[in-house]
């Protein structure tokens, strides 16, 4: 039988593509989960520290929280969200960090802290500005530079370096270029912290050249030691938070996040995202309320990563890896003795140990591993007795 499509097709000419999705390869990580996926076809043991999305469970509270919200009949959620949910996380800024701020003006729910990020730039740049750039450090979270460039800006990476403890510095920066700044710490990838006087003098430099101040605070709960800080204790003043629940709390699924600060920042927000579609939906409203209410399952989750983190850095010190201390975030940032990061994560992988190269987050990050603490306790054990053996055959 004939195929009747066969009748209407003809040669094709090329996909035009927006030429910035063109240039953009394939979401590193994406790239790394794909290969997993092929070990795993073939059957090997993995212990996947590449991505960074943990095993322990969802407390109970939220789940039910979440099962409880789910209405007979389904709507819309407005953009807003609903008032609980941004009363709750007003409490939990006020109890955590000392910050009161206007659960009407200051803050705004997403779907996900990687969608908020990505989108920010799209209220705050336009091709006819004349500082259209965006500055933000390098190795990096890519989602900064993709959201740049969808949005028509300009990209400005600053290269972080291990000498400055991966802080940016704000004298590497170009005001005349720059409109908006992302810093991000707790870091993703490097784990680096940084101090309440640190975040200071960030601040006095984008207010001294009116730069958008824009802090990505998704590992700011995880911690060991001192409470980091967050940019909003020093100002609210042309700054935006950007807080989640994902590893705060274990709702990476749920897609759950906060954006926080100026009220005029958050009304062109509020302005911008009912043409982008997303919201987040009233039952995982309701679950995130109960999550930003409670404390105990964060101080929970707090002690395994620190548990982890102490088998990690004690087998670090056994075998001679460099690694940049940090007790905060869950991730190890590990200097590779011959520099090259590819290939040192191609030979974990043939023992089932699964890391990111530090290149796949940009410059900078070669000749470096990110260990993400995502496993269970045990599993971390085993990885590293693997890992030893690696170590004492080369």
């Amino acid at each position: 039988m004939p195929n009747p499509r066969a009748t209407h097709e003809t040669s094709k000419t090329p996909l035009l593509l927006n030429p910035i999705l063109a240039e953009q390869g394939a979401y590193p990580l994406l790239r790394l989960d794909e290969r997993r996926q092929e070990l795993q076809k073939k059957g090997t043991e993995l212990f996947d520290f590449g991505t960074g999305d943990p095993r322990e469970p969802t407390d109970g509270k939220i789940r039910h929280a979440l099962i409880d919200g789910v209405p007979e009949v389904s709507r819309y959620p407005s953009t807003p969200g609903k008032q609980g949910l941004r009363e709750a996380f007003c409490g939990w800024m006020e109890r955590r960090h000392g910050v009161t701020l206007d659960p009407e003006s200051e803050v705004l729910p997403a779907t996900g802290s990687k969608e908020a990020i990505f989108h920010a730039p799209l209220a705050f740049l336009h091709h006819s500005h004349e500082r259209r750039g965006v500055a933000y450090g390098t190795p990096g979270y890519p989602v900064y530079e993709r959201g740049t460039l969808l949005s028509g800006g300009e990209a400005l990476p600053v290269e972080l370096k291990g000498e400055n403890g991966f802080l940016l510095q704000p004298e590497a920066i170009d005001p005349e270029r720059t409109r908006i700044l992302w810093i991000n710490y707790p870091h993703n990838p490097t784990g680096a912290a940084a101090t309440y006087e640190y975040l200071e003098s960030v601040v006095e430099f984008c207010h001294k050249h009116e730069i958008l101040l824009f802090s990505d605070e998704c590992y700011n709960d995880i911690y060991s030691g001192e409470p980091p800080p967050s940019i909003l204790e020093i100002t609210t003043q042309r700054t935006l938070a950007f807080c989640s629940l994902s590893k705060r709390s274990g709702m990476t699924g749920y897609r759950s996040a906060m954006m926080a600060g100026d009220e005029e920042l958050i009304a062109a927000l509020r302005k911008l995202r009912p043409s982008i579609g997303v919201a987040t939906q009233s039952f995982v409203q309701d679950a995130a309320s109960a999550a930003w209410g409670d404390e105990a399952h964060v101080e929970k989750r707090r002690c395994v990563f620190g548990e982890k983190r102490d088998l990690f850095t004690e087998f670090f010190e056994e075998a001679g890896l460099e690694y940049l201390p940090t007790d905060a975030s869950f991730y190890l940032w590990v200097a590779i003795p011959d520099g090259d990061d590819e290939a040192y994560a191609l030979r974990l992988m043939e023992e089932g140990i699964i890391v990111a190269p530090g290149r796949a987050f940009g410059a900078g990050g070669e000749g470096y591993i990110r260990i993400a603490l995502v496993p269970g306790l045990e599993d971390c054990k085993l990885a590293i007795q693997r890992w030893a053996g690696l170590e004492a055959w080369t």
